[in-house]
């Protein structure tokens, strides 16, 4: 024997186990397993092995575009490779198993190709609702560039709503702040006037251009100065006063600014730091609905994608009947008919012991009954005889019948329902 023929008896892996050769193969096919298949069964047709195949590749690519799509929508929310690579997985094999429930639950022989359909619609349905969720996060990736550039826009649009807003609600305390700091100013400006003109006046008197033409500080002039020094220490308080309310309206001027530009700016950078799954769907649908050709495509990606999800009941609906949905059928049909003979032979079982049983019972019972029934006829004799001679004496009466029967029943087990 060679050492090859002894490492195969051996149990012992052998190059030939990996290359394909004529050593030991595997009793498992993976894809058929993903297509939900009776792998020992369907080895005994190998015109069935490509179908089944093609079949369990088509389950398995919808499984990496579940997951796909999932890690995506995931990483855009979180923005973490943990839960994204979790979450994805998870998500994926929910869909895998899904999928694979489907079409293995889906017969071929012995049903009509109108209750295949109708049994196909209610999973269609779901496989079509699993391949909207799948296709729209895929779609938010292939137009991830277009996307941004959207968001963009869509935060720059809200940055200026929020400032019109912010404007809107501090519009009253502006424009009352505005009027009183604008009525200030032009009192101020109302006395600084009154106080220049003052001036000029005794300035003018003094040099000779003013109303007596005369130049020097004479009797008028000094009327004039005095009228001027008057009035500028009448209005200094006043002065000082109107600068200060000014600059206390200014200071809430700016207080309000400061504040609105805070608000904006916190704003902008919350608009800007908050961009997940929604704010992304939500630009690719105004892209959509902005240029038809986003929307075509988008469409179609959408369709592509959904056709991918529901191509396992698709494919198992176009299938033909072939020798392993026969052999399959006739396996089932076997074993269903087999535990229902075993079922119905437990069953008569049950019941021929049930009625071996019943017939036990009353015959028993009626044996019962009868010596019952003679000895109370005995006793009774026996009583009347001795009263008809005189002999008989209350204390000397035996135990009734029913005492009897109840004292049986006791012993025996015996119930009412027993006693037939």
């Amino acid at each position: 024997m060679s050492a090859q023929q002894q490492n195969q008896d051996s149990g012992l892996y052998t190059y030939d186990s990996f290359s394909g050769g004529p050593g030991k193969t595997s009793n498992n096919n993976f894809l058929w397993w993903c297509a939900g298949a009776h792998q020992q069964l369907l080895k005994e047709f190998p015109s069935e092995h490509s179908k089944y195949t093609g079949l369990g590749g088509v389950i398995l690519a919808t499984f990496v575009l579940a997951s796909l799509a999932a890690g995506y929508a995931i990483y855009s929310i979180f923005g973490s490779i943990t839960w994204t690579l979790l979450f994805a997985i998870t998500w994926g094999l929910i869909i895998f198993n899904f999928d694979r429930f489907l079409v293995s639950t889906m017969r071929k022989y012995g049903v009509s190709r109108r209750k295949q359909i109708w049994m196909a619609v209610p999973r269609v349905a779901l496989a079509l609702l699993i391949g909207v969720t799948i296709a729209r996060p895929l779609e938010l990736k292939i137009f991830e560039k277009e996307i941004d550039t959207k968001v963009v826009e869509n935060i720059h649009k809200k940055i200026q709503l929020n400032d019109s807003l912010l404007q809107q609600e501090n519009k009253a305390m502006l424009q009352t702040t505005q009027l009183e700091r604008t009525r200030l100013v032009n009192r101020k400006l109302s006395i600084e006037d009154t106080l220049h003109l003052l001036q000029q006046a005794y300035i003018r008197e003094a040099d000779g251009t003013g109303g007596s033409g005369r130049r020097g500080i004479e009797n008028l002039t000094r009327l004039k100065m005095d009228a001027y020094t008057a009035a500028v220490k009448q209005f200094t308080p006043e002065l000082q006063q109107l600068q200060h309310d000014i600059r206390t309206q200014d200071s809430t001027l700016s207080a309000l600014s400061v504040s609105n530009e805070g608000k904006r700016k916190q704003y902008e950078a919350d608009a800007k730091k908050n961009v997940g799954f929604l704010e992304r769907n939500k630009a690719l649908s105004d892209l959509s609905a902005e240029e038809p050709s986003v929307f075509w495509t988008s469409l179609l990606l959408s369709l592509l994608i959904i056709l991918i999800e529901i191509g396992p009941i698709l494919s198992k609906l176009i299938m033909p009947v072939g020798p392993y949905d026969i052999a399959l059928a006739k396996e089932e049909l076997i074993s269903m008919s087999a535990a229902e003979n075993d079922m119905r032979k437990d069953k008569e079982l049950t019941t021929e012991k049930n009625r071996s049983f019943y017939h036990k019972q009353k015959e028993v019972s009626e044996q019962l009954v009868e010596k019952m029934t003679a000895l109370q006829q005995k006793h009774i004799d026996e009583e009347l005889d001795k009263w008809e001679r005189g002999e008989w004496n209350p204390k000397d009466h035996r135990a009734s019948m029913d005492e009897v029967a109840r004292k049986i029943k006791e012993r025996y087990q015996f119930g009412e329902d027993d006693l037939l």
